[in-house]
């Protein structure tokens, strides 16, 4: 089986890593071969270049080369549907990092294009490729919890004021569509509707409280309430000096499990024997240890982030386009968190409590957007 050939548009943070997991994580070498990167940044683009042994070009370029199979755009948000239908135009397979892009219509408008072009389309939620994911949605689907009852989501990050101040489409509705929600906290969103279900009800507060000259949020909270009738509580913001680690908890009636930085750190299921009186026992019995799924230890990739994920995410899009199967995570999944977020917004700007309907409906028009091959790119 030859390698699938890649190019990826964008080479700030994401980009950078997408470049670096395609040309040097293990179980990619015969899958994956990455062949040229592309920037507006020219300099940005030879840079990433040299650093993964491919080739600098522009976008139009690379969109047009024949020798890529498969394009992957770590673009600014606002310019992921639009990027991706050209990718999609020209023949190729798509993978967008997260979010599929900041309205329902680009989303669908992607979505539909991938469809009649009959190619692959995937959204970047790695973390659902996590081995502590992984074995959390294993016990949920083996009913080991028991009934889903809740669950807690808290991603407390820290962005200084240059964060935002680094180009002028961080924090802007056209570009960026939203801040520590629909920017940082997204994964945290899919996480959970993929082990609690779909959101069908939101009620929200947004603010911007630790930055200025933006046009979204550095702080949210939102209660979710899933199909199944599980309530979430959900904290997201870039205004938490100096930055602690995302966790995640999901409560059932015959136990809980809690993600922390990607690590599964507490499990319990109900055995036999076990304590089922009135007030239980308090968190003791973690059988973490035990159920943490092995796995070698990794070096955080120079973006922060670990190389595992984003590489598991890639072989099953390798093995999507192969055997002419959906991927794990596809337009649709991504257009689930996508619409649980604006929904957050929605709530957060009304004062109400939102519904989110089962089945995609118009979005309402948007501004015009940038040209998608001269726009800046995330940092």
């Amino acid at each position: 089986m030859s390698p699938l050939r890649f190019g990826v548009l964008g080479c700030g943070v994401i980009g950078g890593l997408h470049a670096r997991v395609l040309s040097s994580y293990p179980p990619l070498a015969a899958r994956a071969r990455l062949v040229a990167v592309a920037s507006p940044s020219a300099e940005r683009a030879r840079r990433l270049a040299a650093e993964t042994g491919s080739e600098a070009t522009d976008v139009g370029t690379l969109l047009s080369r024949s020798d890529i199979d498969a394009v992957s755009v770590c673009t600014p948000s606002g310019l992921h549907a639009e990027l991706g239908r050209l990718a999609l135009a020209a023949g190729k397979h798509v993978i967008v990092e997260k979010p599929i892009d900041v309205t329902t219509e680009a989303a669908d408008r992607l979505v539909e294009s991938a469809r009649k072009a009959g190619r692959v389309l995937a959204v970047i939620s790695q973390r659902r490729f996590d081995p502590a994911s992984r074995m959390l949605r294993s016990a949920l689907d083996a009913g080991e919890l028991g009934t889903p009852t809740s669950g807690l989501v808290e991603v407390p990050l820290w962005r200084g004021q240059s964060y935002y101040d680094s180009g002028d489409w961080r924090g802007s509705r056209a570009l960026d569509g939203g801040g520590a929600l629909l920017n940082q906290g997204v994964h945290a969103v899919d996480l959970i509707q993929w082990f609690l279900g779909p959101v069908v009800e939101v009620a929200a507060h947004t603010a911007l409280l630790g930055h200025r000259g933006v046009e979204v949020e550095d702080v949210v909270t939102a209660s979710l309430r899933h199909a199944s009738g599980a309530l979430t509580s959900l904290l997201a913001t870039t205004a938490a000096y100096p930055g602690r680690t995302t966790r995640l908890a999901v409560h059932g009636d015959r136990g809980s499990a809690v993600i922390d930085d990607d690590e599964l750190v507490y499990f319990h299921a109900r055995r036999p024997g076990d304590d089922t009186s009135a007030y239980g026992s308090y968190g003791a019995g973690n059988q973490a240890p035990e159920r943490r799924p092995a796995a070698a230890a990794q070096r955080r990739d120079a973006s922060g982030l670990l190389p595992l994920p984003h590489g598991e995410q890639f072989l099953d899009f390798c093995d999507a386009v192969a055997q002419g199967r959906p991927p794990g995570v596809d337009g649709q999944e991504g257009r689930k968190a996508l619409r649980t977020v604006l929904a957050v917004y929605e709530a957060a700007r009304t004062g109400t409590v939102v519904r989110v309907p089962f089945e995609p409906g118009p979005a309402p028009a948007t501004s015009p957007t940038p040209s998608p091959l001269t726009s800046p790119e995330p940092a």
